[in-house]
């Protein structure tokens, strides 16, 4: 039997469940009902499935008594599933609500007329796809008006707020059954409004759209909402009358989104790929949403996939390519932080730290404390929860880097964080113009510095103080940098050679001290290995007559140059 093909990018159910290999979480529909609420906000970080469990449940709730020709189509959907076997109970609510269902994740914009214009778009295309209605008998004269203006976009400017509220009241009114309202990405219109300074004027306009839809509805069975983060109830949600919020940070609804390991297992097993069960959970597991252990389902899609093409390559840092991570940027940026930078340094070396847990944040409360930032980075799925307690009656995280994956993608970001800060400044251009210079006091200062203002993450790893000194190099016009690269005897750790011979030769060999009173020693033995070693050989036998050996060592944040 030939196997079912991964799609990846694609989110709509319907064509998941009937054409590809799906990962069944239609229990979420289950856990729904069980837990009755006027309205269910559900967070989770960016591509763990959202959009996908959105359309499953609009494919299952929704009622279209005029279009009743797909109704067996999508029932057979469901067919095997494990909603489908949690028994008549559940299935009985199959197709029996009309459904409005809006995406928010176009306002993504840098300017208040682009994010508002679509978000129209938005709503414009819900009122056309239940055009159906608009001369249904059981609407008013009056409502009539008012559906065909809001398909004109005339009453989206004017009415704008009143347009989910309104459509709610005209389907409930047509069908004879209350609506259930499913909004997706509900937070990107309040992400690109503190990104691009209209936050204030977004989040009124968000609040009397919720206020006015959610609130007091008769037409409203119960409405559904996702997003990335979780805004205070008093910024939007205000009046509401207990709506349920499932965070990561929650118990409920906790299995539903992202994979478990037993869907990661049988995933494998179909397509035949048992050995690589160490290697992908290394890289995209560690995820804890209440009490599940789940993966980055995104990761593990895109990673088989890769598989199925080249058994032979080599992971990747997928999820880093589906948004800016502008969130470590803001913390990263945060350095000059003594206790910021020290905790980042933990979490590189594989520790953990321990914050307060803050769910009651707004956007723009992001920047207000390095509190605030370790929240949203563990909301956001940049941390992971370790362990929790109660210190003084709050809720406290033990946080760590959940995997490789998200590993990579800060070392990525604090690398472009050393680019902008330290080596676009003077400062490396100076270390290395004493160098060439011979001046080993000045270019220790400055070696001293810029290791200060790094964020080192291997403090005994040779091969980072390494990459570390021949990023330095990489800008030096006059001179060949080689890293590496066999001389003498040996492989001289770097080498500079001159284009013009009246300049110096450059050879520097580093060490790792044990102590910081081992630091003498180990400048002494780097220059020993060069003469043992004849790395010079090659350069005299070239006719070069000025040649600086250099012995560096290396004990954490300090350092020790000497030269023979």
């Amino acid at each position: 039997m030939d196997k079912k093909l991964i799609k990846i990018g694609d989110s709509i159910f319907d064509s998941q469940a009937a054409n590809y290999y799906y990962v069944d979480k239609s229990l979420l529909i289950k856990e729904l009902l069980d837990h009755p609420a006027e309205v269910t906000l559900i967070t989770r970080p960016r591509r763990f499935g959202k959009t996908l469990n959105m359309y499953m449940l609009k494919s299952f709730f929704e009622y279209n008594s005029e279009l009743r020709k797909d109704h067996g189509s999508k029932r057979r959907l469901f067919d095997g599933l494990k909603i489908e076997q949690a028994g008549d109970n559940y299935m009985q609510h199959f197709g029996q609500y009309p459904v409005i269902f809006l995406s928010f994740k176009e306002a993504k914009a840098k300017k208040w007329e682009q994010s508002y214009n679509a978000l129209k778009e938005c709503f414009y295309a819900e009122y056309e796809r239940h055009i159906n209605i608009a001369d249904s008998e059981k609407l008013t004269e009056a409502g009539k008006i008012r559906f065909r203006r809001f398909l004109d976009r005339a009453a989206l400017n004017s009415d704008f707020p009143s347009a989910i509220k309104f459509l709610s009241d005209c389907l409930n009114s047509h069908y004879d059954r209350q609506v259930v309202i499913l909004i997706d990405e509900y937070d990107v219109p309040l992400d690109a409004a503190h990104t691009g300074g209209f936050y204030d004027t977004m989040i009124d306009l968000v609040r009397s759209m919720f206020s006015t839809s959610l609130k007091d509805n008769d037409s409203l069975a119960f409405a559904v909402m996702t997003g990335c983060l979780r805004i205070s109830q008093e910024s939007i949600f205000t009046g509401l009358n207990n709506p349920v919020i499932a965070s990561i940070a929650s118990y409920d609804y906790s299995e539903h989104f992202g994979f478990t390991q037993k869907e990661v297992d049988d995933m494998l097993k179909y397509f035949g790929l048992e050995d690589k069960r160490e290697e992908i959970r290394n890289w995209y597991d560690g995820y804890l949403f209440g009490k599940a252990n789940v993966y980055n389902p995104w990761s593990v899609i895109k990673r088989i996939t890769t598989l199925l093409r080249n058994y032979d390559s080599y992971p990747e840092p997928y999820w880093a390519n589906t948004s800016g991570n502008d969130i470590i940027r803001k913390l990263i940026d945060r350095v000059a932080d003594d206790d910021a930078k020290r905790e980042l340094e933990t979490l590189m070396a594989g520790g953990t730290i321990e914050k307060p847990i803050n769910e009651n944040i707004t956007y723009n409360d992001i920047d207000s404390s390095v509190d605030n930032l370790w929240n949203f980075l563990f909301f956001t799925g940049y941390l992971k929860k370790v362990s929790e307690t109660i210190i003084k009656n709050k809720r406290h995280f033990e946080f760590a880097i959940p995997n490789t994956e998200v590993e990579a993608i800060y070392q990525d970001q604090i690398c472009q964080w050393f680019d902008k800060t330290v080596k676009d400044s003077n400062i490396p251009q100076e270390f290395v113009h004493a160098l060439i210079s011979g001046d080993k006091e000045t270019a220790q200062k400055r070696l001293s510095t810029m290791l200060m203002k790094s964020i080192s993450y291997f403090d005994n790893a040779e091969s980072y103080y390494h990459g570390f000194l021949t990023a330095l190099f990489v800008r030096t016009p006059e001179y060949e940098v080689k890293s590496n690269r066999e001389t003498g005897d040996g492989r001289c750790d770097i080498f500079m050679r001159p284009y013009w011979r009246e300049k110096p030769v450059i050879l520097i060999e580093a060490k790792i001290a044990p102590a910081y009173n081992a630091l003498v020693a180990k400048c002494q033995e780097a220059l020993q290995q060069i003469e043992t070693n004849r790395y010079a050989d090659e350069f005299i036998e070239d006719g070069y007559t000025n040649i600086l050996k250099y012995g560096i060592a290396f004990y954490k944040k300090e350092c020790l140059i000497q030269i023979d």
